[in-house]
């Protein structure tokens, strides 16, 4: 009997591509001070991908061997009809794993709909349980309609649904436990990050407010011993275990302990972009590709196939000179 071999995204370092986040928009219904300006310029409709066109992607992507797929934005959740992509790509053969990863606003009336249309595990950014604080931090959100979104993942039934925490000195350093203590309560696995230097913002200098993942680690070992996991989401956290709890305590350090060497994905933005790291420019143009009269689904996989060869080897994130790469963490894709 001859099985089919399904074929491998490898780049010119011998790692294997699995993972691919899509972007499904660049708009959102917050503004944090770490991923956006505060007055936005947002992509005009007919520059974006549309839904049909994502899908797409999602299907070709897991025809050359990607087992993980996550949607992100901006705030994925205020696309519209975006169930219906949910929908479309959870039901891909050979994807084991459709994720979201979301502000949390959208969930108190989404979180059961997407359960059903098959979305499998959900991250929701939490960066204070001060409302003030974080009404500051977002610059338009709502705690109180955050923390029922969360509740509402878990009553329909996601687990392992993850927070996810920007650790920002003189602004959330202080709530290292307070977020811990949360998650443990909840039965959450949390994840702490440096910020990424992407974009020119003007509301602090990233030099300042920069918060080691080690400095992290230090405040949570004040009350518990953290003990280094083997477990693994397919992403860039490194996860450690808690006495007296099951929940993972995940650490995303692109500036204290680069995880290039590890790393298993590719972004592509709304508009059509595959950027092969989060941190350079390196990038080929599938949207030109996908509405091309020509294309079809070989042509497109060809092109997806030769972007491998691009993908460098790491990226080189310096805080005390201007960012590199001028597009914001919204535009990039989560």
């Amino acid at each position: 009997m001859n099985t089919q071999i399904k074929p491998q995204l490898i780049d010119r370092f011998k790692r294997r591509v699995s993972y691919v986040r899509l972007s499904v928009t660049d708009r959102c219904d917050f503004r944090c001070v770490y991923c956006m300006a505060e007055d936005m310029q947002f992509l005009p409709r007919k520059q974006i991908l549309s839904l049909e066109e994502i899908a797409r992607l999602a299907q070709a992507f897991v025809g050359l061997g990607v087992s993980k797929i996550r949607l992100t934005g901006g705030e994925p959740l205020v696309r519209r009809n975006i169930l219906s992509l949910v929908e479309n790509i959870a039901a891909l053969d050979g994807l084991r794993e459709l994720a979201l990863t979301t502000n949390g606003s959208q969930l108190p009336k989404l979180a059961p709909q997407l359960k059903q249309a098959g979305l499998s595990r959900i991250n929701i950014s939490l960066d204070s349980l001060q409302p003030d604080r974080f009404r500051k931090i977002t610059r338009t959100g709502d705690l109180a309609n955050v923390l029922r979104g969360i509740d509402a993942a878990q009553a329909a039934g996601f687990k392992h649904t993850k927070i996810n925490s920007v650790i920002l000195n003189g602004r959330n350093e202080d709530e290292v436990l307070d977020l811990l203590e949360f998650c443990r309560k909840r039965q959450l696995d949390i994840s702490f990050i440096e910020e990424m230097p992407l974009g020119l913002i003007d509301d602090h200098d990233r030099a300042l407010t920069y918060c080691s993942s080690d400095a992290v680690r230090a405040s949570i070992a004040q009350r518990y011993e953290l003990t280094p996991s083997d477990d693994s989401t397919a992403g860039p956290s490194k996860y450690y275990t808690m006495p007296g709890s099951d929940i993972r305590v995940g650490f995303i350090s692109p500036h204290s302990h680069n995880f290039c060497a590890d790393c298993n994905r590719v972004r592509v933005t709304v508009e059509g972009r595959l950027l092969l790291c989060l941190g350079n420019e390196h990038s080929v143009d599938l949207k030109s590709i996908l509405r091309a009269e020509e294309c079809d689904q070989k042509l497109l996989q060809q092109a997806i196939i030769d972007a491998m060869q691009l993908k460098p080897e790491k990226h080189h994130f310096n805080l005390h000179d201007a960012p590199q790469i001028l597009r914001f963490m919204s535009m990039t894709g989560g």
